[in-house]
């Protein structure tokens, strides 16, 4: 039988990569996201369905859930960043909303589908980033939210214990994607820039469609707990070089 994954945030970046990964190795996919003209494009390289929803209206989601036969994998990629104020002028609006959709739409989307993916042994992958590992200065709600998202999944795969269901957590550094960066900034291209500037080769949307089609094909015995992956040129969130790493 074919299997069934679900991918969020599908539209553009991270997910869009991971879903033509997955489409690649013969999974039917589901695309999910709110914005339903880069939605449908996506869908169209990949044969998949795509299906316009907000993740942070739970409602919804169980609706979408009811529509599903199966669901074999589950890749909460929906999140984002806004803003990077210090904590003192942080908005209470930016750290909400990034709550709303890193975590909550995760449980959300997890909440749904996972009677589905219990019932032939799946795999929800939870694309976290390096800062629900680490902090640093301007990234406190990002953070946070991202350390929520985190919490999530290690408490999941505990209560899962004993049930044939995987729960993995890719963790990405710097990716450089068309929109994270300019979201993240409202739209200033020259903030938006300025953060990949010089960096030789920051990861692609690619390298973590492939860290997740590596996780999701090994044995179904075998877990990756946690996965972080950077670019070379990114040792820690704090230090970053800028210049050549590698000759043309």
């Amino acid at each position: 039988m074919t299997r069934t994954a679900v991918v969020t945030g599908a539209s553009s970046g991270i997910g869009a990569a991971v879903a033509r990964r997955l489409a690649k190795e013969g999974y039917a996919t589901v695309l999910v996201a709110r914005r339903g003209e880069l939605l449908d494009r996506v869908a169209g390289e990949t044969g998949g369905r795509a299906v316009v929803l907000d993740v942070t209206d739970a409602e919804a989601v169980r609706a979408f859930a009811d529509t599903l036969a199966g669901c074999d994998v589950l890749v909460n990629n929906a999140g984002g960043a806004l803003g990077a104020d210090a904590v003192a002028a942080g908005s209470p609006a930016h750290w909400q909303h990034m709550y709303s959709v890193n975590v909550l739409g995760t449980l959300h989307l997890t909440q749904a589908l996972l009677p589905l993916l219990r019932q032939g042994g799946g795999t929800v992958v939870n694309i976290t980033s390096t800062a629900a590992h680490v902090t640093y200065e301007g990234g406190g709600g990002y953070s946070a939210a991202k350390h929520a998202q985190r919490a999530l999944g290690e408490t999941l795969r505990l209560e899962l214990c004993g049930e044939p269901v995987r729960v993995v957590e890719v963790a990405p550094g710097m990716v450089h994607t068309e929109e994270f960066a300019l979201n993240r900034f409202h739209g200033d291209q020259e903030r938006a820039a300025a953060v990949y500037a010089d960096v030789d080769r920051p990861l692609r949307a690619e390298d973590i469609a492939e860290c997740v089609s590596f996780a999701v094909g090994l044995p179904p015995h075998v877990n990756v707990d946690q996965l972080v992956v950077r670019p070379l040129a990114q040792a820690a969130q704090h230090k970053t070089h800028r210049g050549p790493l590698f000759q043309n």
